[in-house]
């Protein structure tokens, strides 16, 4: 299958080409003919399918071909700033083509409003935006959603797990009735359902059960002391060009950034303190090639696309299993192979290896335990350790070797 037998118009496919998109991806394929024919649609596929291509395509097509009026008349919203900043991107890209190019504006939190009132001065025909920030333009009467003939909910599961459902019935209560409706998740709860059934109008269903992602995982165990020369080194052997380093807090990311940096290495960081410009760099050279390590919270586990991701590293693991599974689903995209791996430190103080086994448990599948040459730990956890029990390692801590050292002397003494 093509995108000339979807029914795109010919600037748009120009536009596909550039994009490097060479075929439609199944969700794409089963998504633009009904919502080119204004149907509403809920859309469940896995994160990484074009998923966002599918809705902005047709979308462009309709608005282009539509009589032009007031907007914005096409409203998406998702559920952080960088995912609603890459659709808009997107979006903005596919429309260069376009004769009569709709003007798309971005707006979330975080930052100033200011700025993103004076956009909305001559208007938008697409509104991409967070819930709350949508909420807050209205407010500063900066638009209305009057003339909106087109909601997309992008990765409406996320957005309802945020606790957007609140500003979620704001804005639905401020939109016209006769609308399409476009619902798009990669999992399909009893909220999304609820939403579905609340939102969408006798709609076309598509469910994409694809291929699970080809991703490697890989268990290393070593002491905590040991990751960043032991990262150096799986940097040098394994000769990733785009690699995601995951960490625990800003202060890490940019410690191991820069070490990494004054080694030789091309890297940056990427985390929640950073201004939406500076983030925009920063993804910007990865994936120009100018910085090869990124070294990242978990602000970018979740609907951040970056193409060609070799691998993940979890140098700190997540808090949960499902940041786990998110973090190392940046890899492995599109049928690509993919490698995650994760640093167990026995002497970690959050009792790393009982918690990966936590996540192990929830993905139901087991990691073997390595060790990198040159970097064995001196800390091994127990069995008691390993599941929970009493923290305990093979060597002593400091407090029992200041305890025996006080006992020796205590002996000397009588």
């Amino acid at each position: 299958m093509s995108f000339a037998s979807l029914g795109l118009s010919p600037a748009l496919l120009r536009a596909v080409r550039e994009q490097g998109y060479h075929a439609p991806t199944p969700v794409q394929a089963a998504a633009l003919p009904p919502i080119l024919a204004g149907a509403d649609v809920l859309a469940l596929a896995q994160t990484g399918s074009g998923k966002t291509a599918a809705f902005a395509l047709p979308l462009l097509q309709r608005l282009v071909a539509a009589p032009p009026r007031p907007g914005p008349r096409a409203l998406v919203l998702a559920p952080t700033r960088e995912l609603a900043a890459q659709t808009a991107e997107l979006l903005r890209e596919l429309a260069s083509r376009l004769l009569h190019r709709p003007k798309v504006a971005l707006a979330f939190g975080g930052v100033s409003i200011n700025p993103q009132l004076m956009a909305l001065r001559g208007g938008c025909d697409v509104m991409v935006a967070t819930p709350g920030r949508l909420l807050d333009l209205i407010d500063h009467n900066g638009l209305t959603l009057a003339g909106v003939d087109c909601l997309v909910l992008d990765e409406a599961d996320r957005l309802l797990a945020a606790g957007f459902s609140e500003e979620l019935q704001r804005v639905l209560a401020l939109l016209p009735a006769r609308r399409q409706s476009l619902l798009f998740s990669a999992t399909c709860p009893p909220a999304v359902q609820g939403l579905a059934g609340q939102l969408l109008h006798e709609p076309v269903r598509i469910s994409i059960d694809e291929a699970p992602p080809q991703i490697t995982q890989r268990a290393v165990q070593l002491d905590r002391a040991q990751r960043l020369p032991a990262l150096r080194q799986l940097l040098r052997d394994e000769g990733w060009q785009r690699v995601l380093v995951f960490v625990a807090s800003r202060y890490t990311a940019e410690l191991v950034s820069d070490k990494l940096f004054a080694h030789g290495f091309k890297a940056g960081a990427l985390h929640g303190e950073l201004s939406q410009g500076a983030r925009r760099d920063v993804l910007a050279a990865l994936k120009s090639g100018e910085v090869q390590v990124l070294v990242a919270t978990d602000v970018a586990a979740r609907g951040l696309h970056i193409d060609a991701l070799e691998a993940v590293v979890n140098y700190e693991l997540p808090r949960s299993a499902a940041d786990y599974t998110h973090r190392i689903g940046r890899t492995g995209r599109a049928g690509a192979q993919g490698v995650a791996v994760s640093f167990i430190c026995a002497d970690s103080p959050e009792n790393a290896e009982s918690h990966f086994r936590l996540i192990e448990k929830r993905q139901g599948q087991r990691v073997p335990r390595e060790r990198l040459p040159g970097f064995e730990p001196e800390a091994v956890a127990t069995e008691a350790q390993a599941t929970g029990g009493i923290k305990s390692t093979t060597r002593k801590s400091k407090k029992d070797k200041l305890r025996e050292a006080a006992a020796k002397a205590a002996s000397h003494g009588h």
